[in-house]
Order: structure tokens, then sequence, then C-alpha cells
């Protein structure tokens, strides 16, 4: 099985900051991306950050969160962190991880999605 793990979620107020953390566990052959979508009440779920484990890891970011959030990745790890700085109230949501894992090579990756935290930022 595949797990994905979050944390650091969390109250925080406007102006504050905040790291997610995810690990992907269980088998894996590697990890394509990783990133982190969101979801507030009455809204579609969205792409807030995603980064390649290819290399140079590229990156791809909302252009509400460009220049506030900031993701990077430990390949050794299988891990993915998503800083977020100058939150706002706007930033509230639940913030789901997002793998695309490989599990056998050649073979398309299959989607993971982590258990969500969420993430509150007071006015």
């Amino acid at each position: 099985q595949v797990q994905l793990v979050e944390s650091g979620g969390g109250l925080v107020q406007a102006g504050g900051s905040l790291t997610l953390s995810c690990a992907a566990s269980g088998s894996i052959f590697s990890i394509n991306a990783m990133g982190w979508y969101r979801q507030a009440p009455g809204k579609q779920r969205e792409l807030v950050a995603a980064i390649t484990s290819s290399s140079g890891g590229s990156t791809n970011y909302a252009d509400s969160v460009k220049g506030r959030f900031t993701i990077s990745r430990d390949n050794a790890k299988n891990t993915v962190h998503l800083q977020m700085n100058s939150l706002k109230p706007e930033d509230t949501a639940v913030y789901y991880c997002n793998a695309h894992i490989v599990h056998i090579k050649v073979v398309p990756p299959s989607i993971y999605w982590g258990q969500g935290t969420q993430v509150t930022v007071s006015s």
C-alpha cells in the first residue's frame, strides 16, 4: 500500500507563516511529481503548487500564491514541503497532498491523495 502522511496544518493569523509537509511511503518505484491542492467550502479543488521529481525539479504555482508560497522536495525521503508566508484569510482551506507514483517501470503513474489538513488564517 501507499500512504501520504500530511502534517503542519493549523490556525495562524494573517501575515503569518505555516509549513506543510507530506511524506509518501509504500511500494514506490519512483515519484514523478508531488504537490498540494486546496479546497475551500463551496469552491472547487484547485492546484496550489506542484514540483516534479525529474532533473531540475520544475515547479508550478497558482497565481494567487506566487511570491508567497514555496514548494520544495526531498526525493531521498519521498517528501514534499510547502512553505507558506504572508498568509491571507482567503488561503483558508483544506490542503491535500497529491502524488503521482510509479509502481512498475514504464507503467503510467497512479495518483494518490492525502487525507487533507486544515489551514485556517484569521484576519
